[in-house]
């Protein structure tokens, strides 16, 4: 049998859809958008994941000797570490001030998004074990100082911690549904005082407006008009620019609008906030809000509760809500363990991020223990 051979492709367009879907969501898996040829591509083609942002596609595939693709990865030439939602900016500074050349860095991720999911491409470990061999392979060739990956699932992370890459744990915030009938069924898992709480909220949230959740054909390009001038408010003003540009959610729409939550709000008759959520087999994955007008509470009803609401009419395991965020804590969100890996090509460097590593993670597993303490759950005991 040949070798498996290894392939850099420079645009998600030069792989046929359904040749990256059967690697990215195969069968029996559990369906991800964000890794549908659908979804990447739409980046690429809108210029919003491109080598003028900062994000040069150099995807790798593997193939068997028939030229079968058995495995792949996004993958990106990184300039700067700009919406990773891992934050690495201080080891690119301590590497630089050393007199190296942090940048360019390779990173497989899904861009702008910090969901957790699998990375490397493939349903069978082998070809896993292939693509991670020749990931290494092609930064030492190209002479990058590292990469990174960004939230694997559990299985694959222990796969590249056994692989000899560090491992780096945050935590986010996510919603897990445990079986409940509505949302009633879920404030009665809350202690009275919070069950209170979040009964106001929503009800002062929900006052004298208007609130709809739309999907698939329900969506029209007027809905994404008014999603995008929120989304360029709300991003104007937490980041400097949003990432994503009107031909991105154009494509997105013409692509897997079954795959979208927009939920928006309407007061006298006109739109003034929406937050989009993508919908997964398993999960439902809050990503971007915006207003145009002030509401009291409307973040919380749009992004968490209605969130909430949604996932359990269909029958979701979670809500992945985005990085950051603890006032997601009161709301039913808890504390959650996600993990990024990293090559470093510098023995001494990796020595150092090692140590700091080993470091961050005590602090943080304190961290999500204390936050797990003060979840709105009723306490037993």
């Amino acid at each position: 049998m040949s070798d498996p051979v290894l392939k850099s492709v420079s645009r998600l367009a030069n792989i046929a859809p359904e040749a990256w879907d059967a690697i990215a969501n195969p069968p029996g898996a559990e369906y991800d958008p964000f890794l549908s040829w659908n979804f990447l591509d739409a980046l690429e083609t809108s210029g919003s994941a491109s080598e003028e942002t900062g994000w040069a596609p150099r995807h790798l595939i593997v193939e068997d000797e028939a030229g079968q693709i058995r495995a792949g990865m996004p993958l990106y030439v990184k300039t700067h570490s700009q919406g990773e939602y891992v934050f690495d900016h201080a080891w690119a500074d301590a590497y630089e001030r050393a007199g190296g050349q942090y940048y360019p860095k390779l990173l497989t991720a899904v861009p702008f998004t910090p969901a957790t999911g699998r990375r490397l491409l493939s349903p069978e470990p082998k070809w896993q074990r292939a693509l991670l061999a020749g990931a290494v392979q092609a930064a030492q060739q190209w002479q990058i100082s590292s990469w990174h990956i960004n939230f694997p699932d559990h299985t694959q992370m222990l796969d590249l911690d056994a692989a000899g890459l560090l491992v780096r744990r945050d935590r986010q915030f996510i919603w897990h549904n445990r079986g409940y009938r509505d949302y009633a069924d879920f404030l009665d898992a809350l202690s009275s005082r919070k069950r209170k709480a979040l009964k106001r909220e929503r009800a002062e949230a929900q006052a004298g407006i208007e609130i709809e959740a739309l999907s698939g054909a329900d969506l029209t390009e007027h809905h994404w008009d008014v999603f995008f001038q929120c989304y360029q408010e709300t991003g104007s003003r937490k980041w400097g620019y949003p990432y994503l540009n009107r031909e991105f959610f154009h494509l997105i729409h013409e692509r897997m609008p079954q795959d979208v939550l927009l939920v928006m709000a309407r007061k006298d008759g006109r739109y003034f906030a929406a937050a989009l959520n993508f919908l997964g087999s398993h999960a439902l994955f809050g990503r971007y809000w915006g207003r145009l007008d002030d509401h009291p509470c409307l973040h919380f009803e749009l992004c968490y509760h209605q969130a909430i609401d949604h996932a359990i009419a269909r029958g979701l395991d979670r809500v992945e809500a985005g990085a950051q965020g603890e006032h997601k804590l009161a709301r039913g969100y808890e504390p959650t363990p996600v993990h990024s890996a990293h090559w470093i090509g510098d023995a001494g460097f990796r020595d150092a991020v090692d140590d700091y590593l080993v470091r961050e993670r005590s602090a943080l597993d304190a961290d999500i223990a204390a936050l797990a303490a003060e979840t709105p759950f009723k306490k037993s005991g």
